[in-house]
């Protein structure tokens, strides 16, 4: 079983504030899988830390209002090449994020508010066939089947 990942969840610092959301239950659970981790942002180049980024009528801006886009459709692009032949069965997504967002994102004010949308590569992967899964939703699915066995 080959399973995508957002690199963040693995532990990479790639964040926009140069942290990472390291998950140890999806660690853990990928525990004899083959992993593939990606990162889009980084793949095209960007730094982190590097400013806070929402989609904001379907374009991503950085906090100071530049419009970014192409940068972060560059990275949707290249994460799209890397894994176009690795056999993926699905993907497994950090929440919220402006490509990574597979079920809320940011509205795009810079307030923290959440609504319905995806970031551009959860909607590239969706697009292209692939299953994908807020991490949230994930845990939430193995939580409750490891309460089931």
């Amino acid at each position: 079983m080959k399973v995508l990942v957002s690199s963040c969840i693995m532990g990479e610092n790639c964040k926009y504030n140069g942290k990472n959301n390291k998950n140890e239950k999806v660690i853990e659970y990928l525990q004899g899988k083959e992993v593939v981790c990606v990162c889009p942002e980084l793949l095209a180049g960007m730094s982190s830390p590097r400013p806070c980024a929402e989609i904001v009528d379907g374009c991503v801006y950085n906090e100071y209002g530049e419009c970014i886009d192409s940068e972060y459709r560059k990275g949707v692009a290249l994460a799209l090449e890397k894994i176009k032949n690795e056999g993926i069965e699905f993907a497994i997504l950090q929440s919220r994020s402006p490509t990574c967002g597979v079920n809320k994102i940011y509205d795009g004010t810079f307030s923290g508010r959440l609504i319905s949308g995806q970031g551009l590569f959860a909607a590239a992967l969706d697009k292209n066939g692939y299953k994908v899964i807020d991490v949230e939703d994930f845990l939430t699915q193995i939580t409750s089947q490891r309460q089931e066995k």
